[in-house]
């Protein structure tokens, strides 16, 4: 396989086993799914014959993909291995190794490549939670979670929410060809049935819950367990965002990171005092959009999980912009630390593109 098919066939892999839309795809919602990975090559066929796929479709078989030379349509690529398996690994040409993990057992593990960590039974969220729950308290977040080789499958039923995933993003045919958006996921049609269908089925599980995605989990965490869960701690959004943004960090050799919010406060707290659920009030505490706080002894860093795009700055800098984060205006910030300092931090944000405040607070403060 040539470079740029590799190249594909990877990030359309992750997507897939993430549940997070690849920037920039072409096509509408009537082009099929983005990613389809089948279980069983026999339904490949039938895949391809369907309004499942589009001409930008990257199809996942295993086996070895058939010869398609010349023949315009989706990319069928060949897998050897497994993606539905805990503790499979998946291969493409001998060149490209992902490893599945379930939750619960990968603090135990090591991290040897790429790793896709997914929750596969009840037990894994627990523990998923678990994690998340110390990370809010204590600051501290687990290693392999942050570690740049690992991606958490399944965030959109993590907390994340479904703003990019389902059907048009990715799809799983199970082995007796079942449809759904992951192995562990709420059965959404199965193999005949038109893509229209398939979307429907989704927005109709959605909409049935009060925190989508109720299908990415369906068959393995019952959905009023995670249901409460999640109602429970409105924050696990930002949470998911803030092991990105480590991730990151890591990945460009930086350890000791802390993460505003989490733990403590770069500075002492303006909008009152830390505890284990971020500090009452604050503007900060639950908005996954907002940008993240982070630092290291030596800078500070500004991550901006919309954009993908992380910012350093010096320590003061991270205070003020940290200051405009939890208080939410320049008016409230202001009784904190000085207006023109923190004006000129945000605008210079701005100016990036990047507001240090939710867009229902845009209007407060001049």
């Amino acid at each position: 396989m040539d470079g740029n098919r590799m190249s594909a066939a990877r990030r359309h892999l992750m997507s897939w086993g993430v549940g997070r839309a690849l920037p920039g795809r072409p096509g509408q919602e009537d082009a099929g799914a983005a990613t389809v990975v089948l279980e069983n090559p026999r339904h490949l066929a039938e895949v391809l014959g369907s309004d499942l796929v589009g001409p930008h479709t990257v199809v996942l078989t295993p086996g070895r993909a058939p010869e398609r030379a010349d023949v315009p349509g989706p990319l069928v690529v060949g897998y050897q291995g497994s993606l539905s398996e805990p503790g499979g690994d998946l291969s493409i040409d001998d060149s490209f190794f992902l490893q599945t993990q379930d939750y619960a057992t990968s603090a135990y593990m090591s991290v040897i490549g790429a790793t896709l960590v997914r929750v596969t039974e009840e037990a894994d969220f627990e523990a998923f939670l678990a994690d998340a729950d110390r990370a809010r308290a204590e600051g501290e977040f687990a290693a392999f979670a942050t570690d740049p080789a690992v991606q958490l499958a399944d965030v959109s039923a993590l907390g994340a929410g479904p703003a990019s995933d389902g059907p048009a993003t990715r799809l799983y045919v199970g082995e007796e060809g079942g449809l759904s958006t992951s192995p562990w996921g709420r059965r959404l049609g199965v193999l005949g049935d038109g893509f229209a269908s398939v979307v429907a089925a989704w927005d109709r599980a959605n909409a049935e819950t009060a925190h989508p995605c109720a299908v990415a989990l369906g068959d393995t965490v019952p959905e009023d367990v995670r249901t409460a869960a999640l109602t429970e701690r409105p924050w696990l959004g930002r949470y998911l965002a803030a092991l990105a943004a480590v991730r990151e960090l890591r990945a460009r050799g930086l350890d000791g990171v802390r993460v505003s919010g989490f733990g403590g406060r770069l500075a002492p707290d303006p909008a009152g005092p830390s505890g284990a659920a971020g500090p009452s009030g604050a503007a900060d505490a639950d908005d996954a959009g907002l940008p993240l706080l982070l630092w290291t002894d030596e800078a500070a860093y500004v991550h901006a999980p919309g954009a993908g795009r992380t910012f350093r700055v010096g320590l003061q800098a991270g205070v003020l912009a940290e200051t405009l984060l939890v208080c939410g205006s320049l008016d409230a910030a202001a009784e904190h630390a000085d207006r023109d300092r923190l004006r000129e931090v945000e605008a210079f944000f701005a100016e990036a593109g990047v507001e240090l405040r939710s867009a229902g607070l845009l209007g407060a403060g001049a």
